[in-house]
């Protein structure tokens, strides 16, 4: 609509209010408290409750498979108390089979448990980012306009896969830790108080350094995430305009610019996976240094005669379970970590508020729709610009069917008006009302679903010729379309395409000229059928011959609807029943071409250099 699209840097913060009511989704942004917490990840929760099925077959599976792990040590137990030491081989025979049936049950317990909770993750993911999506769609513009949309799909992308991981992988590592940790000591208390209690002492020396670089670990965590969101927003930026790189010869620099990003990444990431590994080192020495200590213990008493062989084996296979069990949580924390860095920039995310939302109690437009406009006393600013005022004072009044432009220089809130009238924004002062009726007062898809747009710069989706133009009524037959494009002299050029009507257009259209992207935009206004039109610019792309092919199709278009038309060329608003001239976001003048030109003013001033031109 002629506005900065200002690529500014999402707000690292969500606000300090709660999130309101969002469909099924309780999410509450954590970002505004002063230290990030993990209860972050306690919003997961909507996402993997519609799959308590998959959840309680996992958590069946990880009790089986523990127990079965949990058995093994006194299998070794009975095997060299009752085997070795009594030479029997019918009991070294019973302990093996005995060994191999619980391996079995091990094997198929952890398929299981493995199936159950990688799908649990998958499921959840795209809960979780179809929701996402739902949600940041229906943002208002100015959301769009303060936000960069590479990070966006960064925190569609990369932040949804590390909370996957958690899921799908993570927390089922976790808990099978916590249980076997449990278990194993539990185990280790009933085999030898005496050697567990030893090793309770040393319990606090380990978990002290998991709470020191935790923290450490999930600001790193959080802070790589950013630098990755940084780089694909670059990437984004400059991929999407290749051409003017290329143009200007800023390749070498662009690439610069963006492996400067990537470096601050890989800096991040390198301090994050660092620290992630002294935490690693340090409980690893610590607790089998620990173990060492309480074994040369155990191995003492066995030859002084107060401990059994057996026993100390089982103690044995006790500690390294529980030691194994302590080292997989000190390795999946840093993910945990990880994961609810990225659920509180998720959680930032679903805490963005709409400031243009359908009105609790919506009025209905009276049927049929006729296209009376009015602003009275409009006054509008742009959020990101509070003390220039786009629209000051602005009234006018559009009877239905009527043709009017909208002509001033740049900058004069022409495409104000019409952003206005989508309410993609609302004024600050004054109303527009359509019918009679507040445009505040009616919901957006009846309002939006009243207009047809024919934007200045057309939006070409990466799909075929006939899916762009349906893009204007979803549920228009080929017949439809095909008329549509008769009707906006696209027919032509999209017949001569390699599969017609079916043929890709590719991203933003780039198998076709402005002009040719211009025709679809127009295909889609036809198609959409709409008592309200706005044509921003309809025609700027077009050369002569084409212009006033396309004038004649929008005359066509044009008769029995209210339409508004923005043109800086004066030739293409002389057909205009009333011409509306702006300055400075007021009206300075209104009439017809020849009674504008009589009364001199600012635009006898435009079409004097215009036609002298």
């Amino acid at each position: 609509m002629g506005r900065v699209r200002g690529a500014r840097r999402l707000n690292r913060r969500a606000p300090s209010q709660s999130l309101q009511s969002y469909p099924n989704h309780p999410i509450m942004s954590e970002s505004a408290a002063p230290q990030r917490r993990i209860g972050a990840l306690r919003h997961l929760w909507p996402f993997l409750k519609p799959h308590r099925t998959l959840a309680v077959g996992w958590l069946v599976f990880l009790a089986i498979s523990s127990a079965a792990t949990l058995v093994l040590p006194a299998a070794v137990r009975h095997m060299i108390d009752q085997g070795f030491r009594n030479s029997s081989v019918a009991a070294i025979n019973a302990s093996f089979l005995g060994l191999f049936a619980v391996a079995l049950v091990l094997a198929f317990a952890t398929a299981a448990r493995y199936y159950c909770i990688t799908l649990l993750g998958e499921r959840a993911l795209a809960d979780l980012r179809a929701r996402l999506y739902a949600h940041v769609i229906r943002l208002d513009v100015g959301f769009f306009e303060r936000s960069r949309v590479g990070e966006l799909i960064s925190r569609l992308g990369s932040d949804t896969e590390v909370v996957q991981a958690l899921v799908g992988s993570g927390i089922s590592v976790a808990l099978r830790s916590v249980v076997m940790l449990l278990g194993a000591t539990a185990m280790m208390i009933w085999t030898s108080p005496r050697l567990a209690g030893l090793t309770a002492l040393v319990i606090p020396a380990v978990v002290l350094p998991i709470l020191i670089f935790g923290r450490r670990v999930q600001k790193l965590s959080r802070a790589s995430q950013d630098r990755l969101a940084d780089a694909a927003a670059i990437a984004n930026e400059t991929l999407n305009a290749a051409p003017a790189v290329k143009a200007y010869a800023r390749e070498d620099i662009e690439s610069t610019r963006y492996g400067r990003a990537i470096a601050n990444a890989l800096a991040t990431a390198r301090r994050r996976i660092a620290t992630r590994g002294t935490l690693t080192a340090i409980v690893i020495t610590l607790f089998f240094g620990a173990i060492t200590l309480v074994l040369w213990a155990g191995a003492r008493d066995v030859l002084e005669g107060s401990l059994d062989a057996g026993v100390l084996a089982q103690f044995v296979v006790y500690a390294i379970l529980s030691a194994g069990s302590l080292m997989g949580l000190s390795e999946v924390w840093g993910d945990v970590l990880r994961a609810a860095g990225a659920m509180e920039r998720i959680g930032e995310l679903f805490a963005e508020r709409a400031a243009i939302t359908d009105p609790p109690q919506p009025v209905p437009l009276p049927r049929p729709v006729h296209g009376a406009l009015r602003f009275e006393h409009v006054a509008f600013h742009y959020p990101t610009r509070p003390d220039a005022p786009a629209l000051a004072d602005f009234d006018l009044d559009i009877r239905p069917g009527e043709t009017v432009a909208l002509v001033g220089p740049s900058g004069a809130g022409k495409s104000t008006v019409l952003a206005l009238l989508l309410r993609f924004y609302d004024p600050q002062r004054g109303r527009i009302t359509l019918d009679g009726v507040d445009l505040r007062a009616l919901t957006l898809p009846e309002l939006r679903g009243a207009i047809a747009l024919v934007p200045q710069e057309t939006a070409i989706f990466a799909g075929t010729a006939a899916d762009n133009i349906r893009f204007g009524r979803q549920d228009a037959d080929d017949a439809d379309v095909h008329a549509a494009a008769r009707a906006a002299e696209a027919n032509d050029f999209i017949r001569a395409l390699d599969a017609g009507y079916d043929s890709e257009l590719g991203e933003r259209g780039v198998r076709l000229s402005g002009g040719q992207r211009q025709r679809i935009a127009i295909a889609r206004a036809i198609l959409r059928d709409a008592p309200l039109l706005l044509l921003d610019e309809a025609t700027s792309a077009l050369d002569a011959q084409s212009e006033a092919a396309i004038q004649q199709a929008l005359e066509r278009l044009e008769k029995g609807r209210t339409t508004l038309v923005i043109a800086h060329r004066l030739a293409t608003v002389q057909r205009a029943d009333r011409i509306v001239v702006m300055d400075g976001g007021r009206i300075v003048a209104q009439g017809t071409h020849d009674s504008l030109l009589a009364e001199g003013g600012l635009y006898a001033e435009l079409a004097r250099l215009q036609f002298v031109a």
